[in-house]
């Protein structure tokens, strides 16, 4: 799996100056042990560093000064075999092990940096360019996309899916909007058709926002419906951990 152009993981850890940025609730101090956390041999810790990602890190769609070095750390440890083993399920998460959560929440990062997000700000009178997070974030989608988009033909659909949708929002990057063209088959035959309506939604969304056909496609959601999501790995769990075969992806 590339890595090129992304710091080591390590390197972030032990360089950063986490006291002098911030999360959702005050200096970000606490973030590199949640992040070293996620490689820990214990589920609780490492769902519990997932978590610090989602109500911190990232708290309400909101980036911090946190969010970039973090996300580098993120992207930087999706190869590693440690990211493929379970993490603790709340009745609305996603499916898959731990690798699916941090590509989604890659994803949800480079939302929030994306065009509607960044049209959304300026409505509301806050000029994106001028909130540092903001500016960071969308620096680093080009690095951020070669690591997520390595995931797009894995083996193991919860995190091939999980991959495509975070791929997504990237491609709002100007130098990264020629990959578009290649990223729409997968939108339409794999992330369009899945049981999960939140990635049918993605799919379609995305498609249309490209100037896309998306006649008769449709969100199947039931109204009273949630991902209850096992709590286990892939059942290819044994070829996960080993990458050698891996195919590359389609960009």
């Amino acid at each position: 799996m590339s890595r090129a152009g992304l710091p080591e993981p390590e390197a972030v850890l032990a360089e950063t100056d986490w006291a002098a940025l911030e999360h959702a609730y005050g200096p970000a101090t606490d973030t590199p042990a949640h992040l070293a956390g996620l490689l820990d041999a214990d589920q609780g810790v490492r769902s519990r560093a997932l978590d610090h990602l989602h109500y911190k890190v990232n708290h309400q769609q909101t980036l911090y000064t946190a969010t970039v070095p973090a996300a580098l750390y993120v992207a930087g440890i999706l190869p590693d075999p440690r990211t493929d083993r379970p993490v603790d399920k709340k009745r609305r998460d996603l499916p898959g092990p731990l690798r699916a959560g941090l590509l989604g929440w890659l994803g949800s990062m480079a939302d929030q940096v994306g065009d509607e997000a960044a049209e959304g700000s300026r409505r509301l009178g806050f000029p994106p360019e001028e909130y540092p997070p903001f500016v960071q974030a969308g620096e680093i989608r080009p690095l951020l996309f070669v690591a997520v988009a390595a995931w797009t033909t894995d083996r193991d659909p919860d995190v091939r899916d999980a991959a495509i949708a975070a791929c997504a929002p990237l491609l709002d990057d100007p130098s990264l909007r020629h990959h578009r063209t290649a990223l729409v088959p997968l939108l339409r035959e794999k992330l369009a058709v899945s049981a999960l309506w939140q990635y049918q939604e993605r799919a379609i969304e995305t498609l249309a926002s490209w100037g896309e056909d998306t006649s008769g496609m449709k969100v199947q959601r039931n109204a009273f419906e949630v991902c209850d999501a096992p709590n286990s790995t892939s059942s290819e769990t044994d070829w996960a951990w080993s990458r050698s075969d891996v195919e590359a992806p389609p960009f």
